[in-house]
């Protein structure tokens, strides 16, 4: 192994990738990181003008992007994002599930509309988004597929178990995707973040964002950007002989 080689490991240029949720947060970073490597991005996200925004930041960093304005939680927007990701750049060989709702409700007030929106986006939009992918996935040499679940799928999760459910259920899914389509050469992984410093941990109470940072051993909240090199591993060569695996990225949250 050379300098080169090692280089060539973590190279996406040529590879197409698409990011749900992909104009903010660990989306973004995921997003920039890919544009880094090489690739060219498709990020998919519910507001259009934030999709444009992130696609235009995307190429101001020398990059080609895309952004596609659909709603994982609609079955329809799932066949028209690998539909505008193929008709631009020719193919599909990163798929990065990474688009999350973040209802949490305790039980005893759970209620079915919750939980309905909540599987929506955070279980059927994943599976159904690879779904629709899957025939591009199969013609491509470098497939890979990455869940971002949560730390949350593996704790106790009070007050947050709508959320860690549909987590836990993409646990699941990803290994049994793993298994499914290895046989297509397509490897299968997740990623399963601690407490990150997104709008979604900055929507509590700083006693709240405190409390989620002290759980770490590293004692502090994730940067997104250091989701950027663990999603690397998984999406290039440099993971070539991984798959069904859930990469803890948590500081040390969990022992798991």
């Amino acid at each position: 192994m050379d300098r080169d080689q090692l280089r060539d490991l973590f190279d996406l240029t040529g590879r197409v990738a698409v990011v749900t949720g992909g104009t903010r947060g660990i989306g973004r970073a995921l997003a920039e990181g890919f544009v880094a490597a090489g690739a060219r991005v498709v990020v998919a996200s519910r507001k259009a003008d934030a999709c444009e925004e992130t696609a235009a930041h995307l190429r101001s960093l020398g990059g080609e992007a895309l952004g596609v304005p659909a709603h994982v939680g609609d079955l329809d927007d799932l066949a028209m994002i690998v539909d505008r990701t193929v008709a631009e750049f020719g193919g599909l060989d990163v798929l990065v599930n990474n688009a999350a709702n973040a209802l949490a409700q305790p039980h005893g007030a759970l209620t079915p509309e919750a939980w309905q929106k909540s599987f929506e986006v955070n279980v059927r939009g994943p599976v159904f988004l690879v779904e629709a992918a899957l025939a591009h996935l199969r013609t491509s040499e470098h497939a890979s597929i990455i869940n971002v679940v949560s730390v949350g799928a593996f704790m106790f999760s009070a007050t947050v178990s709508l959320y860690s459910q549909g987590k836990a259920a993409m646990v699941a899914a990803t290994r049994a995707m793993a298994a499914e389509l290895a046989g297509d050469g397509i490897r299968v992984n997740a990623i399963a973040p601690g407490a990150v410093d997104t709008d979604m941990v900055r929507n509590n109470d700083p006693a709240v964002q405190a409390y989620l940072g002290g759980q770490a051993l590293l004692g502090r909240l994730a940067s997104p950007d250091e989701l950027v090199g663990p999603a690397l591993l998984l999406a290039s060569d440099a993971g070539s002989f991984i798959t069904g695996q859930v990469l803890l990225v948590d500081g040390g949250t969990h022992p798991h």
